[in-house]
C-alpha cells in the first residue's frame, strides 16, 4: 500500500467536511490520514469531532498572539512537526497570512459553497438567492493570497429552487462538497494535480469526457 498523505485540517465550527474526509480516510476512499486537526475556536465541535477518532486536535487562542503573523507561525509550527504534507480548510474563519500561504504553497486546500469566481467571501447562499441564480454550487480550490480566489479544482453545480430559504439551499450544496472535497483531496494524494497559472490540470483524463466528468466531479445533477 501507498504511504499515506499526512493532512491537517484547520476548522472554526462544527466540521462537517472535517467528518467527510475523515469518513473518506477510513472508507479507504483517500490514501490520507487527518494527523492533526486545529482551531481558533475553543468550543468549535470539529475539535470534538478529532478526538472521536483519536486524532490530536489542537486549539490555538488567537489572544495570545499580538498579530496574524504570530498566530499562524503557531499553526505552522504543529503542522511541521505532524509532518503535514496538506492542509485542508474546513470552515476555517481566518485568513491565512502570506507567510502561511508561501509556507504550503500549492498545498492548502478549501471548500466553498457557491461557484466561483462567483460570490467569494461570507453569506453567499443570501446572495445567490438575491441575485435570483437558477444553479449554484461549491468549489475546491487551491488557497492563495486573495480571498476564495485560488486556482479551482473542482465544481459541483446545485438547482436553485423557487421556494428555497438560504438554509435550504446550504443543506443541499452542503452535500455536494462533503462528495468533491475528498475526491480533490484523493487527485492530490495520487499526484494527478498539475497548476499552470489559474488552470488545475488533471492528469490521467484523456478523453474530453473524462475531463467533463472531473472537472464537476462526477457528480453534477
Amino acid at each position: 500500500m501507498k504511504r499515506q498523505l499526512r493532512l491537517g485540517v484547520l476548522a472554526s465550527g462544527r466540521g462537517s467536511n472535517l467528518q467527510a474526509i475523515v469518513n473518506a480516510c477510513e472508507a479507504g476512499q483517500i490514501n490520507a490520514v487527518v494527523a492533526i486537526v486545529i482551531s481558533d475556536v475553543a468550543e468549535a465541535y470539529a475539535l470534538e469531532r478529532g478526538r472521536r477518532y483519536g486524532i490530536e486536535a489542537a486549539f490555538i487562542d488567537s489572544t495570545r498572539h499580538r498579530t496574524r503573523n504570530d498566530f499562524d507561525a503557531a499553526v505552522l509550527d504543529l503542522l511541521r512537526k505532524r509532518d503535514v504534507e496538506l492542509v485542508c480548510l474546513a470552515g476555517y474563519m481566518r485568513l491565512l497570512s502570506p507567510s502561511f500561504v508561501e509556507a504550503y504553497k500549492n498545498r492548502i486546500m478549501n471548500i466553498h459553497p457557491a461557484l466561483l469566481p462567483a460570490f467569494p467571501g461570507l453569506h453567499v447562499q443570501r446572495k445567490a438567492l438575491q441575485y435570483g441564480l437558477k444553479f449554484s454550487g461549491c468549489t475546491v480550490h487551491f488557497v492563495d493570497e486573495g480571498v476564495d480566489t485560488g486556482p479551482i479544482i473542482i465544481q459541483a453545480v446545485v438547482p436553485v429552487l423557487d421556494n428555497d430559504t438560504e438554509e435550504d439551499l446550504s443543506a443541499r450544496i452542503l452535500a455536494y462538497e462533503h462528495r468533491i472535497y475528498p475526491r480533490a483531496i484523493q487527485l492530490f494524494a495520487e499526484g494527478r494535480l498539475e497548476i499552470r497559472g489559474r488552470r488545475v490540470l488533471c492528469h490521467g483524463t484523456d478523453t474530453p469526457q473524462q475531463q467533463e466528468k472531473q472537472a464537476w466531479g462526477a457528480i453534477n445533477p
